[in-house]
């Protein structure tokens, strides 16, 4: 039985919640986010939040109950706050620019690496070491940081490449002499 899935997911002033037409949508002051829905669970909007319950007991209605509630909730949070990844750049002569609507990043290739920015992706470079990846819909964020990221993922040597912010590059020993 799912823990998380119980809990209805608040829905804050300012945000409008409507479920149907085998759909979720959600309206906030960012924008508007829809999801269609599962068969296997029921959605209601009631009081002040959205209620996600298994539709029968079936297996497959309580393996998606959780996740579903938590999909609810990106949706909500998306409109609300956004979501953000920041990638830091490490390696000598790596360097990133945002100029309209392309990303210029150069990796050592011999080439620059011009990477479109997708429609509802906003990314901004503080400076020439830090991407920041913003939009309203968590995976569209995420899928573009793997993207980038994929250009020139960290070696495990000198840590040189494209890395999450805080997250750990496993290093190793060079050769010994």
């Amino acid at each position: 039985m799912s823990r998380i899935g119980k809990k209805p997911v608040p829905v804050p002033a300012g945000v409008t919640a409507t479920v149907e037409g085998g759909q979720i949508s959600v309206k906030g002051p960012k924008g508007t986010l829809t999801m269609p829905l599962r068969e296997e669970i029921s959605y209601s909007v009631e009081g002040d939040g959205i209620v996600v319950k298994p539709a029968n007991a079936t297996k497959a209605a309580r393996a998606f109950w959780g996740m579903q509630r938590t999909m609810v909730q990106n949706l909500v949070t998306g409109v609300t706050e956004g979501f953000t990844k920041t990638l830091e750049i490490t390696g000598v002569g790596y360097r990133a620019a945002a100029q309209g609507k392309v990303l210029k990043l150069q990796l050592g290739y011999s080439h620059d690496v011009n990477f479109e920015i997708p429609e509802g992706i906003t990314i901004a470079t503080p400076d020439q070491t830090t991407v920041n990846i913003t939009g309203i819909d968590k995976q569209k964020v995420g899928q573009v940081a793997a993207e980038i990221r994929r250009w020139r993922k960290p070696e495990p040597y000198k840590g040189k490449g494209i890395k999450y912010r805080g997250e750990y590059i496993f290093r190793k020993e060079g050769k010994k002499k």
